[in-house]
């Protein structure tokens, strides 16, 4: 769907709906604050720090919106913030939880402080925040919850073993909580990228260059190569996939794990 902010607002479908994205200052976050205003919510856009949450703010279509610095792994502090957005915005009906980090090592070498900080992040975070808005939604009868695992989620690759167990975690989380909430009209997905277009995959670009000295632009096209259609994932190919699930009409589409990955990783 592709819309302008000069469209008639009150024809968009997500009109009225406070929507909240987690790591939304860059990269598959940024880009799917711009879908879902675009489809017309009124978006709270979260990150730790102000300034690019600010910029990305400063691009959505609509008005309305705003930002809330707060660290997704502090319990009482995200909790305080996304109530104090609901203060400001309207009941939260729509959570991205987005926010994540990936860092790789051999498991032999992983230290405690490594699987720490990809469990806190990636999994204790979606936790947290999906805590601070659940009863909002099952008091209003509707939601919509989106977490962004990875085809990491799904699959097993060498040498992020933290991330891997955090990101099925993911997955574990959002189907069990998709069947608590199945019959309140909330909604509970997730989203597993393949290797995405953004600065997270820097990490990875630099494990290949650091291990074989070939350049970024061949680590990348190496990466791309795992894609069946021998690309990179854009941020908006995850944004549209997000944007859809977040549409009324999606009410059927509930505990899922869908892959944006090119055929990368076919789900059963």
């Amino acid at each position: 769907m592709n819309l302008t902010p000069d469209d008639n607002r009150e024809t968009l479908p997500l009109s009225g709906r406070h929507a909240v994205v987690t790591g939304a200052g860059s990269g598959i976050g940024a880009a799917i604050a711009l879908e879902l205003a675009a489809l017309g919510a009124s978006l709270t856009l979260v990150g730790r720090r102000a300034e690019p949450l600010q910029s990305v703010c400063a691009q959505l279509a609509g008005q309305g919106h705003g930002i809330a610095v707060a660290d997704i792994t502090e319990h009482d502090a995200i909790a305080g913030a996304l109530t104090a957005a609901a203060g400001e915005r309207g009941p939260i009906a729509i959570l991205v939880n987005n926010a994540g980090a990936a860092k790789s090592a051999p498991a032999s070498k992983t230290s405690p402080a490594l699987w720490h900080e990809m469990l806190t992040v990636n999994l204790t975070g979606t936790f947290n925040c999906t805590h601070a808005v659940l009863p909002g939604m099952q008091a209003a009868g509707w939601g919509r919850i989106v977490n962004i695992a990875s085809t990491a989620g799904l699959v097993g690759y060498a040498y992020v073993s933290a991330y891997c167990a955090a990101k099925h975690g993911v997955i574990g989380f959002t189907r069990a909580v998709a069947l608590e909430v199945a019959k309140q009209g909330i909604t509970v997905n997730a989203v597993c990228p393949g290797y995405t277009d953004t600065p997270l995959l820097g990490s990875a670009v630099d494990n290949i260059v650091a291990k074989t000295g070939r350049s970024s632009d061949d680590a990348k096209t190496t990466l791309a190569a795992s894609n069946p259609q021998g690309r990179l994932v854009q941020p908006d190919d995850v944004a549209r996939t997000v944007g859809w699930l977040c549409l009324p009409g999606s009410q059927a589409i509930h505990g899922q794990s869908i892959p944006v990955a090119g055929g990368e990783v076919m789900a059963g």
